[in-house]
């Protein structure tokens, strides 16, 4: 069976989700085109004709399944290359446009939108990663569309979307490692994007209080920056020096060193519709500590979420820091790795 794996936005999740999904998932035929993750606006409309001017001869074949990301314009693609209607085509949501916050400094995502909702419309099959990002999408869109000068009768068609749609996460692959152990149980781990949507501002914010309060603790500062980063970080590398044992990106090897060695992985985002980066740390030996909104409650047992405000993720660190033997046992992870979904991945491409 050949299966054509469309990508309009390569971000870290979408290209560790694509690798390895064909790795296993190995008894198909792939063939992979993607776009690199940059000018947004532009990928998210214009990943048809690019596509079209650089791969022509590539969208020409005949696939019998077409499995592309949501940000593909699936709906003109197929008007580009008819034959590709003839293919089951599947659309695989890692986030959706409607929940997505908009910075003060950005106009609404008008375009992106509509290019999540022709996808989802000319699709033969949707699947999202949680529920949560299923249920926003779907109620997202039909308020969206609420504002739109006519009335269209949405709500009906999209409820039947929905109840016709899957759940698939993005499996995470087994570390290969003996059991993890808490290691060090007062180190601290933000390892997200450093932008406003990760909301730093009460991470940090917490930080500085539990500093000024000498409650012992270390701090390691992972995840992928970017050219503007919020003014936080600058901050809070000053204010938090005397308890940082790392500072920025970290080359692959020492990133997973860090997570071995246990401690606590912090979330405070304002936006999360799976969060591998939280998974992969807990897998390795960090106990997590995320929000009660958004994908979490469904990931999460109680233990492991705080309210989702400054005052309680103050308290259940100063709670974990000040006694260590008051955190919760180490996770079981092994729900959301690979053996546990590559039947259910094969059975998707498969159409059972």
């Amino acid at each position: 069976m050949r299966v054509l794996l469309l990508s309009a936005y390569e971000a870290v999740s979408h290209c560790y989700w694509a690798q390895s999904l064909m790795a296993e998932v190995n008894d198909v035929s792939w063939t992979l085109l993607s776009l690199p993750p940059r000018h947004f606006s532009w990928r998210i409309r214009g990943n048809p004709l690019s596509w079209w001017l650089k791969e022509y001869e590539t969208l020409s074949e005949p696939y019998e399944v077409v499995l592309a990301t949501s940000m593909v314009d699936i709906a003109t693609l197929v008007g580009l290359f008819p034959h590709l209607g003839r293919a089951r085509k599947i659309v695989y949501f890692h986030e959706n446009q409607f929940a997505y916050p908009e910075s003060s400094d950005q106009i609404s995502q008008v375009e992106a939108k509509m290019v999540n909702l022709y996808a989802a419309l000319a699709a033969d099959t949707l699947v999202f990663n949680t529920a949560y990002n299923r249920d926003s999408f779907f109620d997202g869109a039909r308020r969206w569309l609420k504002k739109m000068p006519e009335n269209l009768p949405a709500a009906k068609p999209l409820e039947r979307l929905r109840q016709q749609s899957k759940v698939l996460p993005v499996p995470i692959i087994p570390s290969g490692k003996a059991s993890p152990t808490n290691a060090h149980p007062r180190r601290i781990i933000w390892n997200h994007r450093w932008e406003y949507d990760k909301n730093p501002e009460d991470f940090f914010a917490v930080l500085f209080k539990l500093s000024e309060q000498q409650v012992p603790f270390e701090l390691a500062v992972l995840g992928q920056r970017f050219r503007d980063v919020p003014a936080i970080f600058e901050e809070a590398e000053e204010r938090l020096a005397a308890h940082t044992i790392c500072w920025g990106p970290q080359p692959e090897a020492e990133y997973r060193a860090l997570l071995a060695g246990g401690g606590i992985v912090v979330s405070t985002t304002w936006h999360e519709f799976q969060g591998l980066a939280i998974m992969e740390a807990a897998q390795r030996g960090a106990i997590p500590l995320v929000p009660d909104r958004l994908c979490f409650p469904e990931l999460y047992p109680n233990d492991y979420r705080f309210d989702g405000t400054q005052e309680g993720l103050y308290q259940r660190l100063h709670a974990w820091l000040t006694d260590p033997a008051s955190q919760p046992a180490l996770l079981n992870t092994q729900q959301w790795q690979w053996p546990e979904w590559r039947r259910a991945y094969r059975a998707l491409l498969m159409g059972h």
